[in-house]
């Protein structure tokens, strides 16, 4: 397993920009001084799918190996962390609809330091699931189930010398999947924060017809994966209270490099794949130049195609939002990819060379990558659901004080229903054992989420598992066209935003999460469950939101 060592030439070429292709050709065809080879832009290891003897599928299989590394990050330095083979980002894993995706999970880390609180503090750092962010696949089973746990050795059995535990998830990508991009990432509530803050991320590429368009195809194909480090002396702290960031500086990397430098020939069209692989800020993009800002031209969002380019200045991803864009090089110079917030640049373009005349194109049209939802089809007033984000910060006694909470439709009910709701325990926070939305296959709803923040630089992205949304409205004003996405960012205010969108719910039974994906958030309880169940099923329908069960609870202790 691991890299696949039969990746076609025309994947690693896509995979190159013009930078490494030079030194490739320069090593191959002839002799060049050291110093005269740029060096590329760095680009994460690359896993293909292939089509094995007797199979109906084509096949990606992975190993994703975990365990503390001495990672070293250009322009950081070295630090130990917990990583995916060692590397920051993890490999990554390109595949088309219809195949099958096959990992192998290896938990090298050591055993879990005892916990006795409750599941809505940080616990169990060394245990880890898997959950392929964006993907429209089955959240049951060995599948995209964030609710089980790959647990490391117990100190009994790292003491008798048992070997490290595999685990195996296998996820059928559909045959109509859209193409775009999409990434994988640690989801274990209790230990999110922590790993994402140390880099366990990668990137999922889904190639399909957006692809084949003439002016994408003809473009370098270049994977901007921007992870958020949390690091002191030399590791990632451990989240041990609300004050865990406090004092620690982010340290963004582009493909585990800091201010990596990419080359374009002037006229140059490149696409990149940009993941904004971060935890806790979000991204305000901007190409700035010698004169002005170079356009970026989207193409996707969270891994659904536009119907048309749109061209933009400023680009705003929340955390776990990607975007595709197309990128022409114009005016000889360098070139920095800043974002607000952030005193050094991401990464640094520089324009030289030959110029390519005529300029590359940029194409006009693109396949659409999902048909727009109709509000019409929204099932009456019962499928309207409000969520709305909300903290205490004063809720309960140090280390831990603050109570993230998700209010509104399903809500989970307070533990004394006639006592203080914001000292409550349970209010309003995550409770594995309560189903928060029960979500009937077939039917389309409305959400409208907003956040009652006050703060404009607090921000809670909505993410929900399974199935994309189409978002509608931004603070009561109509998109045109609307969006899809996977997750939305809202930032605080007086008002707070709110955002509205519809989504259907399409394929796939079984449970998983809405959440907060400001991750620290996300580990202190702004969580729910949903049920995705059968439409046609009698009693499923019946089902209404927020409810009970032991069935739930039981299944998630065995996870």
């Amino acid at each position: 397993m691991g890299e696949d060592p039969g990746i076609s030439r025309r994947s690693l070429v896509k995979a190159l920009p013009v930078a490494g292709l030079a030194a490739m050709t320069g090593g191959l065809l002839g002799h060049r001084p050291a110093a005269a080879a740029p060096m590329p832009f760095p680009q994460p290891a690359v896993t293909t799918a292939r089509r094995l003897p007797g199979r109906a599928r084509v096949l990606l299989e992975q190993t994703l190996d975990v365990r503390w590394t001495d990672v070293s990050v250009p322009g950081h330095g070295t630090f130990t962390t917990r990583a995916y083979n060692g590397t920051l980002p993890g490999p990554t894993l390109r595949l088309r609809p219809g195949d099958t995706l096959r990992l192998t999970h290896v938990n090298g880390l050591p055993p879990n330091p005892p916990h006795t609180g409750g599941h809505n503090v940080p616990h169990h750092p060394n245990s880890f699931n898997v959950h392929t962010h964006g993907l429209h696949v089955s959240p049951s089973g060995l599948a995209d189930n964030v609710l089980r746990a790959f647990t490391p050795r117990t100190a009994e059995e790292a003491d008798a010398g048992a070997p490290e535990p595999r685990y195996v998830s296998v996820i059928d990508v559909p045959p109509d999947h859209p193409a775009g991009t999409y990434w994988y990432h640690p989801h274990l509530h209790g230990a999110l924060a922590e790993q994402i803050a140390g880099g366990m991320a990668g990137v999922i590429v889904v190639e399909g017809d957006v692809d084949e368009v003439p002016e994408i195809r003809a473009a370098d194909d270049i994977v901007v994966c921007v992870n958020e480090l949390k690091t002191k002396n030399g590791k990632v702290p451990s989240f041990t209270s609300s004050d865990w960031l406090n004092g620690v500086a982010s340290v963004f990397t582009v493909n585990g490099t800091v201010n990596p430098t990419l080359r374009m020939r002037p006229g140059q069209v490149q696409r990149w794949r940009l993941v904004a692989a971060t935890a806790f800020s979000a991204l305000r993009l901007r190409l700035t130049g010698p004169d002005d800002s170079l356009p970026l031209h989207q193409i996707a969002q969270d891994g659904i195609t536009f119907a048309a380019p749109v061209t933009l200045t400023t680009l705003d991803l929340a955390m776990g939002n990607r975007a595709d864009v197309l990128v022409r090089a114009e005016a000889p110079g360098t070139y920095e990819l800043r974002s607000n917030g952030i005193p050094v640049p991401l990464m640094t373009v520089k324009v030289v060379g030959e110029p390519i005349d005529p300029p590359m194109p940029l194409p006009a049209t693109l396949p659409q990558g999902r048909p727009f939802l109709d509000e019409n089809e929204v099932a009456g007033p019962e499928a309207d659901r409000e969520v709305v984000f909300h903290a205490d910060p004063r809720a309960f006694t140090a280390p831990f004080p603050a109570a993230f909470r998700i209010l509104g439709t399903g809500a989970t009910p307070a533990a004394d229903p006639d006592g203080d709701p914001v000292h409550d325990t349970a209010y309003g926070l995550y409770d594995p054992a309560y189903v928060n939305h029960t979500l009937r296959l077939g039917t389309v709803e409305r959400w409208t989420v907003r956040t009652d923040e006050t703060v404009p630089a607090h921000s809670h992205p909505f993410h929900l598992h399974t199935n994309p949304v189409l978002l509608t409205h931004r603070n009561g004003v109509r998109l045109d066209p609307p969006v899809w996405h996977d997750t939305i960012a809202l930032s605080g205010g007086r008002p707070g935003e709110s955002v509205s969108f519809l989504v259907k719910y399409e394929d796939f039974t079984g449970r998983t999460i809405a959440h907060c994906h400001q991750l620290l958030h996300e580990d202190l309880g702004m969580m729910q469950t949903v049920e995705y169940v059968d439409g046609t099923d009698p009693a499923a329908a019946d089902a209404g939101s927020g409810r009970s069960t032991a069935a739930c609870a039981e299944a998630h202790s065995k996870s």
